[in-house]
């Protein structure tokens, strides 16, 4: 039995117990439902096996030798992943487009008993979804974008208010990036339609007569760019404005970026990156900084030379003042947790 996606926040709210995407493992990386665990029916190798036939060879050979290698690929699955589910299970299951992949797998499963469906139109139909409420339908929520420059401790406040209750989407969590120049992490970014399923998702979870409270990106995080229909919410959005003396900024951004700090030589090649911004000279002062250990230093020179006049740059374009500015004297803990009340208090008034 196949169902039909009618929305992202049905989908957050099926009854199902597991759902599994069938789809070879590169298809699955690129992007699927959040959430759903990957159990392929062909491999990758296999899925390019299969097409090669049908297209060079003969279509019937091809759809037997791909019914052998699903048949083969589900048993391990039943062996394995699946060995420990009992009667009660119920798992939803779809493939690129709802079709032989996930209509085969679904058979072997409601052949053992459990009762399984699948996703009508399969990954597809999940990809319309977010491509209307990212590209094409304006967005519901009331969006408050927290503002201030590098080294604020934008993103900590994000968690702080999330856990006081308050609607949060942490885009640079969702992009694997922290935004500046030298805000990549281990691991890389995600592919832009994965970066757009955790965006989609997230809104579509939230309460639409609730604020939702993001940080003040450029369009991009990295290489990821915001979807149009949210970038547009954002750039309309009242905006909460942080501010922090410079020393507390440069004690903050050492760190937030203990990871960056403890890689020397990496953190001056990318510092070699803003040669074309600050010159060959003003760089290798940068570098001789790190490499001395002097990071508290290095911190506040970056931020007062680059990062600083680059976000009043951006703020001027904007044109658009604050909801309200609050100053932080610190940027511990106990700093960050007492001013959550006043920024809860800030979008409540308006």
């Amino acid at each position: 039995m196949a169902m039909k996606l009618t929305s992202l926040a049905a989908l957050a709210a099926l009854p199902f117990d597991t759902v599994i995407d069938v789809r070879a493992p590169g298809e699955y990386a690129e992007d699927h439902i959040p959430g759903a665990v990957n159990l392929p029916v062909l491999s990758d190798a296999e899925r390019a096996l299969v097409g090669t036939i049908y297209v060079q060879q003969d279509r019937f050979l091809a759809r037997k030798t791909g019914a052998a290698l699903v048949a083969r690929n589900a048993a391990a699955h039943l062996q394995g992943p699946l060995a420990d589910k009992d009667g009660g299970w119920r798992p939803l299951v779809y493939c690129w487009r709802g079709g032989q992949r996930s209509g085969s797998f679904a058979s072997i499963l409601a052949q053992v008993g459990w009762r399984v469906e699948l996703i009508e139109g399969g990954y597809k139909s999940y990809r319309r979804l977010v491509v209307e409420a990212l590209y094409h339908a304006p967005l519901a929520h009331r969006l408050i974008l927290l503002d201030g420059g590098t080294g604020t401790a934008k993103t900590r406040m994000l968690a702080r208010l999330a856990g006081a209750g308050a609607q949060v989407v942490d885009l640079e969590a969702m992009a694997a990036h922290r935004g500046s120049l030298l805000g990549g992490q281990p691991g890389g970014q995600p592919s832009q339609k994965r970066f757009e399923s955790h965006i989609a998702m997230a809104l579509a979870r939230l309460d639409p007569a609730r604020p939702v409270f993001l940080e003040a990106e450029s369009n991009k995080i990295g290489r990821l760019i915001i979807p149009p229909m949210l970038w547009q919410a954002m750039m309309a959005a009242d905006h909460v404005t942080l501010e922090a003396p410079l020393a507390a900024r440069a004690a903050f951004l050492c760190h937030d970026y203990a990871d960056l700090l403890a890689d020397v030589e990496g953190l001056c090649a990318r510092l070699g990156q803003l040669k074309t911004y600050h010159g060959v000279e003003q760089v290798a002062q940068w570098q001789d900084m790190a490499r001395e250990g002097g990071f508290a230093a290095l911190a506040a020179d970056l931020v007062a030379r680059h990062y600083d006049p680059r976000y009043i740059k951006a703020q001027s374009r904007q044109g658009r003042a604050a909801l309200a500015r609050v100053r932080l004297e610190d940027l511990n803990d106990n700093a960050l947790d007492a001013a959550v009340p006043d920024i809860l208090a800030i979008s409540a008034a308006r």
